[in-house]
Formats: C-alpha cells, structure tokens, sequence
C-alpha cells in the first residue's frame, strides 16, 4: 500500500484527478526553485518527482508526470526557470522524458511495500543514477545533430558528459533520495501515530 491510499483509501476517479493536479503542480513549482547551471539547471523538481513517485506508487507516479509533461508542452511554464513545451527542443528533453520512467521506478518499489529510509534512499538514488541515461543520451544526440561529431570527442567524450550533465549534480541527487526517504519514512510514522 501506498502512502496516497493509506491516507485516501477510496481512491475514486476524482479523487485521482486531484492527486495528478495537485502531484503535477507541486513538480511545477519545485522546478522553479533552481540553481541556475549550464547547460542543466540544478533544481528542487527531481526531489518532487520522487516524493510523488513514493507516495502515489508507479502508475499513478507515471501518470502525474505525463501529466507534467503535457502541461509543458501545452505551453505552461512548468518546467525549471518558467520553461515550457519549448524544452522538449534543448538539452534538458531527455532528462524530461526520463522523468516519468523515474516516478515510475520509485513508485514501483513503493507498491511492493518499500517504505523505510534506507531501502527507499537506496531506490530514488538508482532512479536518480538511470535518470541520467534518457538525459545523456539525448544531449549526445542534439550534439550530432548540431553538427559535433560525438566520435572524435574520443577520451574526451565521457570527460566532457561528466563536466556537463553529471558531477554537477550528483551531490545534490543523493542528498534529495534522503530528503525524499526522510520525508515520506516521517510521513508514514506520522499516520501510525494518528491511527494509534
């Protein structure tokens, strides 16, 4: 059992819809919370689509993100620094795409009854490392695409992924999965509190 169906066990159709609006909303406004970076800026999105993803479980973790993602390309400034559908265009449209495999995984393990911090940390943190395989991927393939040949980068090539679109942010994803773990973990000895 999730954390959404511990606190709203009825889960009916409006109720759902609540959740993806207010799931969708809430990675909105923490993709505006950012520490300006190039080519990727650091924000506080992917610390909410974790929350999301370990509270709502995978399909519907999955489903607020696309959700996300629609309003994004609806032209919504969703997306980090009041961005919208036009990122699915930049640098960082993999890492968007990949975002819904990341809510999905997350919420996967919380549907098969993960809910402790160590064992969800250990979670967001693999969601947050194969996060970076849409992200890369597609950076490398806008670099083809503007004309770098990716091949000459050679040694380079990992060195200069590295320097870009990782080391800057891992610090920061490992300390989000223990933020996530913590907040959920609390929130789940919170409503045993209640109940007993």
């Amino acid at each position: 059992m999730t954390l959404a169906k511990a606190l709203a066990p009825s889960q009916s159709l409006l109720t759902r819809a609540l959740m993806v609006v207010g799931g969708s909303l809430f990675i909105a406004i923490a993709a505006q919370l950012s520490v300006p970076m190039l080519p990727v800026p650091m924000t506080l999105q992917t610390l909410a689509i974790l929350i999301v993803g370990v509270t709502f479980g995978a399909r519907m973790g999955a489903l607020t993100l696309i959700a996300y993602l629609g309003e994004g390309a609806m032209g919504l400034p969703v997306f980090a620094n009041g961005g919208n559908g036009a990122a699915f265009f930049g640098p960082t449209a993999g890492f968007l795409i990949g975002f819904v495999m990341m809510a999905a995984i997350v919420g996967y393990a919380a549907d098969r009854g993960v809910k402790g911090v160590i064992g969800t940390a250990a979670v967001a943190l693999l969601a947050s490392a194969l996060l970076y395989i849409p992200g890369v991927l597609w950076a490398m393939s806008l670099a083809e695409i503007a004309g770098i040949d990716t091949a000459k980068w050679g040694a380079d090539s990992f060195g200069m992924i590295w320097q870009y679109y990782m080391a800057p942010f891992l610090i920061g994803d490992a300390v989000k999965a223990v933020i996530a773990a913590l907040l959920v973990t609390g929130a789940w000895a919170a409503l045993k509190g209640r109940k007993a």
